[in-house]
């Protein structure tokens, strides 16, 4: 009997597991509740909207981490029912530790942190950790999923992409370090601090904090902008095509699926 309520609240629990109505009732209710919670710390920081509602917003904190509390717990209960987690105190252990749990226990500890004798000024820095709440909404949306098998099947481009971006920024800053040091040593004092310059060029952001006076930093700036232009639009080459890919799969998929059984067609 405890196992088979055990199973039941871990299916309740991931959506992933089940297809049932009081599945979506409980995934529908959580997502609600979570993006409330991220709509109520950013209030908060409304001063005038704050100090007219502060009571509600306390009662609703106390209601919120009352109910995360409740779910990590019988999370860390009924974990036991998958396959990895299914030794008792090991697999808790394990489960405690893996980065979902992690962010579930630091979005609502920080709550019971005023009971403790800690600096208030620690627990006030702690709070923040409840925009980690937001991170929970990845367990109960399709969505993350797509998102995830994309990276997944372009993380080789999007690596490669990675590397030969910072190579760039490497020989860029480099040669304009050389361009320009003698002229303003104070602004491109190193290669590191070139950097900075080299960053704000190749995604065009351009503070104008930082920029040449030479005409080889000069030349070598146009080339430079030009080059990031291309640099950071082919991610997002890499990904629509990761994504137009994911969608095609998904649609050939559904088309192999029986209407009436919900089944594959072999």
């Amino acid at each position: 009997m405890c196992k088979k309520l055990k199973y039941g609240i871990y299916v309740l629990l991931n959506p992933a597991k089940g297809n049932g109505k009081w599945d979506k009732v409980i995934d529908y209710f959580l997502v609600t509740l979570i993006t409330l919670n991220v709509f109520a710390v950013i209030l908060e920081t409304v001063d005038s909207f704050y100090n007219s509602y502060n009571v509600y917003f306390r009662i609703f904190e106390k209601i919120s981490v009352y109910i995360f509390t409740v779910e990590y717990l019988l999370r860390l209960w009924a974990c036991t029912s998958e396959t990895k987690y299914n030794r008792p105190i090991v697999g808790r252990l394990r489960y405690f530790f893996s980065l979902g749990a992690l962010i579930d226990l630091l979005a609502f500890a920080p709550f019971y942190m005023p009971f403790t004798r800690i600096d208030l000024r620690v627990v006030r820095i702690l709070r923040l950790f409840r925009f980690l709440r937001v991170f929970k909404l990845g367990r109960y949306l399709n969505a993350t999923k797509l998102i995830s098998n994309v990276f997944k099947s372009k993380r080789e481009e999007l690596v490669l992409c990675l590397v030969v971006t910072l190579s760039l920024i490497i020989i860029a800053s480099s040669f304009m370090y050389f361009a320009e040091n003698q002229a303003q040593p104070d602004k491109y004092s190193s290669i590191p601090a070139t950097m900075w310059w080299c960053v704000t060029t190749l995604t065009t952001v351009g503070y104008g904090d930082v920029f040449p006076i030479t005409v080889i930093g000069k030349i070598l700036t146009a080339f430079i902008a030009i080059l990031g232009i291309g640099m950071f639009a082919l991610p997002a080459g890499i990904l629509a095509s990761g994504f137009s890919a994911e969608f095609q799969k998904r649609k050939n998929k559904e088309i192999n699926i029986c209407p009436h059984c919900g089944k594959e067609i072999k």
